[in-house]
């Protein structure tokens, strides 16, 4: 028994270092060290600053969010990233939520697996919550951030250049491609689009950027790194373990129903389990099938993919606990609510 326990941990490291820490993570910890190094602070706290009009500030976080395929773990480098150049906290964990809640990739995949009435539920309820928790993350931190964007004006910015605006469209292309790309194929073929992607990027930047430039982007690369991905490993490792200990019949029991309590259910399982993007929606079709709800379905395809145990553990590391003892129960809260409401509205 605790050997079988054992080895759902380590089978679920496995999967997750064989299939995402390669195509995904590395892109994305770039991605995160090129913001921080190449952004202009101007440009960010203009826009996504605690000082720029709430629901502009919003808009754009939770719109760009939506072009960003990514599970709740690989965002969260590119989320700190734009936080620590000056974003606002709001606008920071809108990205941190919207980003692998409904990316537009997983609308797609969803669509075609649970149809389009469960589309447009996601959409609409995922950009409803990015707002809500959007006011609640500034609301709760106002003081604070009022204090750190002061500093952060008073330290002075840098311009961003024509060539730094086509290095960080690279490294998004370069995170997005093998998942749009290949979005049904076999891995390798993702390694492929990887592949000639890093050539790209590498290229691109060997000859238009300057050595002192990107030893101080790959310094701000690692210090993501090894914030953030220890916990990352440890937290699927804990969520293999716990995957190994609950029995399915126990979530076909609970999750069928429209009630407040399936829904939380739903959430509560979601908010704790790993899911890489796109893998909500079978899993999710497979609980319909067996008399899973509606309404906690929609509660789990938001949760599932937008926060997990690894995702506390390394907000709580990158953004302070107290963000995350605030950000992760809003979520549950919000998910419940709304897959209660939707239960009643779907049927």
């Amino acid at each position: 028994m605790v050997i079988d326990i054992l080895f759902g941990g380590l089978n679920a490291l496995k999967e997750y270092i064989a299939l995402h820490v390669l195509t995904c993570l590395i892109p994305a910890f770039l991605l995160a060290g090129g913001i921080v190094t190449f952004v202009s602070r101007e440009t960010i706290i203009g826009y996504l600053g605690a000082a720029a009009r709430k629901l502009s500030s919003f808009g754009i976080a939770a719109g760009g969010s939506f072009f960003i395929a990514a599970c709740s773990c690989t965002v969260i480098p590119v989320s700190s990233g734009i936080y620590r150049g000056g974003a606002g906290v709001g606008a920071a964990f809108i990205l941190l939520w919207v980003a692998p809640a409904a990316n537009i990739l997983a609308l797609v995949y969803t669509g075609q697996i649970l149809g389009g009435q469960m589309v447009v539920a996601r959409l609409v309820s995922a950009l409803l919550m990015s707002f809500a928790v959007g006011f609640v993350m500034s609301c709760s931190f106002y003081r604070e951030e009022k204090n750190r964007v002061s500093t952060i004006q008073m330290s002075g910015g840098r311009l961003m250049t024509k060539k730094n605006v086509i290095l960080l469209l690279l490294l998004v292309g370069w995170l997005l491609a093998p998942n749009y790309i290949v979005a049904h194929g076999p891995y390798w073929q993702k390694v492929v689009v990887w592949a000639v992607g890093l050539a790209v990027v590498a290229a691109y930047a060997w000859k238009t950027i300057d050595g002192e430039k990107i030893r101080a982007w790959l310094k701000e690369t690692w210090w993501f790194v090894r914030i953030i991905f220890p916990l990352l490993l440890a937290g699927v490792f804990i969520v293999g373990i716990i995957g190994a200990l609950l029995p399915q019949e126990w979530i076909e029991t609970w999750l069928g129903g429209a009630g407040l309590r399936q829904s939380f259910l739903a959430t509560l399982v979601g908010a704790v389990t790993y899911f890489a993007t796109m893998t909500e929606a079978p899993f999710v079709d497979t609980l319909m099938n067996l008399g899973m709800g509606k309404g906690p379905a929609l509660a789990l395809l938001l949760t599932g993919p937008g926060i997990s145990l690894p995702n506390w553990l390394a907000i709580a590391k990158v953004f302070g606990v107290k963000k995350a003892l605030v950000y992760v129960p809003t979520i549950i809260v919000l998910g419940t609510l709304v897959g209660w409401g939707a239960g009643f509205i779907l049927g």
